[in-house]
């Protein structure tokens, strides 16, 4: 007779029970891992739906998903997928993109297509820099170099300074340029303001500015140039639904619409929590996917002594952007657009500027615009698309709802000139507007963030807060403000690192 892991440790009375706060990327990863060790998990989920950023919006045909709209860093997914047992292409129809993004210049009147396809690219940036390719080929050969070893740190939990600094490591971080900006070392691969721009743009994963975030992060034009674009066809949301699908047949417990009101202490451990319909669970352990921030200050708000990260600490952190995001329902086809589409500011400091220094809207924003019906005619109703249109702005920031439909207005102004759609405003039949408070209504996010934590020099891996309360030791976090940060792909590693974490404390 077989007796499932489960089974057998209920009966001997061993099996530990877990309880898991949010279902984002990092919370089913690891519920999922957890799971299979052996251990009862329970995840509450304080929305209707599992995913946490990676939402959905459906109206009238059309499908939206939320947040999250790029599917990178195959490897890591890939990975992942093998590591807890299962094959990613039995759960995700995965279609490479072609290009992988069009890139509108405001200023030069022109666009180019990206795509993964080397002798393309260069045709593409010899037009917005004569002599660029050999430079290309060097910063590209160095950025895939470097994403080796990143790769190295971001899959371990440090416990000290010691383990991140040990010899051999440092002695690689030294070849990560972790000491220089991005915007200092790519103005030593290209020269003209339009490269530099093209060359950046992957910052806008890590929601920092190139003035502040480290050089390491030119791995991110490997990622882009080498790996490829890809989408899995149905929706961003389908890998959210693979993850719920394994976690159960896994026995992970999913509850939604179960706001936690209280993460419960007693004795310096956690050995539970309460929600706002007055419910209690008992855990052995503890794993909050909230945001950090509110799982600090807000869940332990009646033990201010136990917080490790309370609210002085947040104070002088460098908050990633907020943003405000359209959802449109397009009457027709829009050729003009690809899939995945960057407009860019004139002046990018500017820009930054007025995002992460004057906390104010962007007079002349930068744009990202996903048009994922270009791709899957099953997102929009026949002969319609569905448009996703981000605009980062500061956190924290309040539009009332004139100063609302006055930024809409330029938005779509914008493109249209831009991206030559005349009609496109009269062509809308459906709009729905996400920002700030939304941010913070839907997600308990800090100031309204889209992203957690900015990635700074000293916002990454290690200067990230640590997975793993320093008061309650049974309490523990995961998701994008910890180590490895920002993304799908290194929230499901944060997923995996902080079940080790859990394993380890149970043992």
């Amino acid at each position: 007779m077989v007796i499932s892991i489960e089974i057998f440790y209920y009966l001997h009375g061993k099996m530990k029970k877990i309880g898991v706060i949010g279902a984002g990327f990092g919370g089913l990863a690891a519920a999922i891992v957890l799971a299979q060790k052996g251990y009862q998990v329970t995840i509450l989920e304080k929305n209707n739906r599992c995913g946490g950023r990676a939402n959905l919006l459906e109206h009238g045909g059309y499908r939206f998903d939320m947040g999250p709209s790029w599917y990178l860093m195959p490897d890591v997914f890939e990975q992942f997928f093998k590591d807890i047992g299962e094959n990613i292409h039995d759960h995700l129809d995965l279609k490479k993109l072609d290009p992988n993004y069009t890139i509108f210049f405001k200023d030069l009147d022109k666009k180019i297509s990206v795509s993964t396809d080397e002798k393309k690219n260069v045709q593409e940036f010899e037009k917005l820099e004569p002599g660029v390719t050999e430079n290309f080929k060097q910063y590209l050969e160095l950025s895939k170099l470097q994403y080796e070893i990143a790769m190295e740190f971001v899959r371990k939990n440090y416990d000290s300074w010691l383990d991140f600094f040990s010899r051999k490591l440092f002695l690689k971080s030294l070849k990560l340029r972790i000491f220089t900006t991005m915007s200092t070392y790519v103005k030593k691969f290209f020269k003209s303001d339009e490269m530099q721009k093209v060359i950046q743009y992957p910052l806008l994963f890590l929601w920092t500015s190139p003035y502040d975030a480290p050089a390491v992060y030119n791995i991110m034009s490997h990622v882009d140039f080498n790996m490829g674009v890809f989408y899995p066809m149905g929706w961003i949301h389908q890998i959210v639904l693979a993850l719920i699908r394994i976690a159960e047949k896994h026995g992970v417990e999913i509850i939604t619409d179960a706001e936690v009101e209280k993460i419960l202490v007693k004795d310096w451990k956690s050995y539970g929590v309460k929600l706002i319909d007055g419910n209690h669970f008992h855990f052995d352990a503890v794993v909050s996917n909230a945001d950090l921030v509110y799982s600090e200050t807000h869940l332990l708000k009646d033990y201010p002594e136990l917080q490790t990260y309370p609210q002085k600490y947040w104070e002088d952190k460098k908050i990633a952007p907020s943003a405000f995001i359209v959802y449109l329902g397009v009457d027709g086809k829009t050729p003009e657009m690809s899939h995945h589409n960057l407009i860019f500011c004139k002046d990018r400091k500017e820009n930054f500027d007025a995002i992460f220094g004057e906390k104010k809207v962007p007079s002349d924003p930068s744009m990202y615009i996903c048009v994922p019906s270009r791709t899957d005619s099953s997102v929009a109703p026949e002969g319609k698309e569905n448009w996703f249109i981000l605009v980062p702005i500061a956190p924290g920031l309040e539009l009332d709802e004139n100063s609302t439909e006055l930024y809409y207005e330029q938005i779509i102004k914008t493109i249209s000139k831009i991206c030559n759609l005349p009609e496109l405003l009269t062509r809308v039949e459906f709009r729905q507007i996400f920002q700030v408070k939304d941010f913070q209504r839907m997600y308990n996010a800090y100031q309204g963030t889209a992203l957690w934590l900015a990635h700074t020099f000293f916002q990454s891996v290690i200067f990230r807060p640590d997975n793993v309360s320093k008061k309650i030791p049974n309490l523990f976090f995961t998701g994008a403000y910890n180590n490895p940060g920002i993304g799908m792909p290194m929230c499901l590693l944060s997923g995996q690192l902080v079940a080790q974490r859990v394993e380890k404390f149970l043992q």
